[in-house]
């Protein structure tokens, strides 16, 4: 039996799922948070199927020990090709929530005609928003476009170098296949980390659409219907790591404003 007081799982392989953490932090701030960031094996973008869903099920187990009343894959490559499997394995024991469906519903309700996609290898090559675009948002057009230096790029702490994230937006995003989008979905947990520069590259033309409001908006909605809302305010949030990062503790530290203390775990 789920309980309200239990903490929220989030994972990701690194440093992006922060941004997923942080906009939960914001939209439900009496929420215990435990945060996995899978750093010994970053990034998931390059990596198998197989290899991904390993990872997740490993972490998973983690964070059903730590008494998780929900799990969000707070990766576009987890939740493409892990999520269908995961929610399998891990049944009733809490619920599952992944990055990609909250993004295709609040497609529904816009107007779009042309949906630019940028993600990981892993992300694109699944096909998973492209086909899932195909079969719910009828006569539009996804145009997907692999991305895959980006999130080490971000992981490394280059996102704090704005003339440098503007040189390498341009070799991806002036590719022919993004021409005449009016939206573009960042499918990568990492993206909004460098959300200003992409904008800025378009010269605000072209609507941005990241998962993290969304995502935090959809968990809100989810635990309210299944009656699992924590009410009663408790600071206490728990940060582990796989493999441990000076990048990944700054970047926690930004999001959050507080000390954050490191918890490394080899499972």
């Amino acid at each position: 039996m789920k309980e309200a007081n239990q903490p929220i799982g989030i994972f990701d392989s690194g440093i992006g799922g922060l941004t997923v953490a942080n906009a939960i932090y914001n939209q439900l701030p009496t929420e215990n948070i435990i945060y996995f960031g899978d750093t010994a094996h970053l990034p998931y973008g390059d990596k198998s199927p197989e290899t991904i869903r390993e990872y997740a099920y490993n972490i998973a187990d983690f964070l059903l020990e730590q008494n998780c009343k929900a799990i969000v894959i707070a990766c576009n490559s987890a939740s493409s090709h892990a999520y269908e499997a995961l929610k399998e394995y891990i049944g009733d024991q809490a619920l599952l929530i992944n990055v990609i469906d909250p993004i295709i519903t609040a497609l529904k309700s816009k107007k779009y005609s042309n949906v630019g996609i940028i993600g990981t290898r892993a992300t694109i090559g699944s096909e998973v928003y492209q086909n899932k675009i195909a079969a719910e948002l009828k006569g539009v057009k996804a145009s997907p476009k692999a991305t895959p230096l980006l999130a080490s790029y971000i992981e490394e702490g280059f996102f704090k170098k704005p003339e440098i994230t503007q040189l390498v937006l341009k070799e991806y995003l002036s590719d022919p296949v993004l021409n005449d989008i009016d939206v573009l979905i960042l499918a990568c947990t990492h993206y909004p980390l460098i959300k200003k520069e992409i904008d800025q590259y378009y010269d605000k033309k072209v609507d941005l659409m990241d998962n993290t409001k969304i995502v935090a908006k959809y968990v809100q909605e989810l635990l309210a219907k299944e009656e699992l809302l924590n009410k009663v305010y408790s600071d206490t949030h728990h940060f582990y790591v796989s493999d441990y990062t000076s990048s990944f503790e700054q970047t926690a530290k930004m999001f959050f404003k507080q000390k954050i203390k490191l918890e490394l775990f080899k499972g």
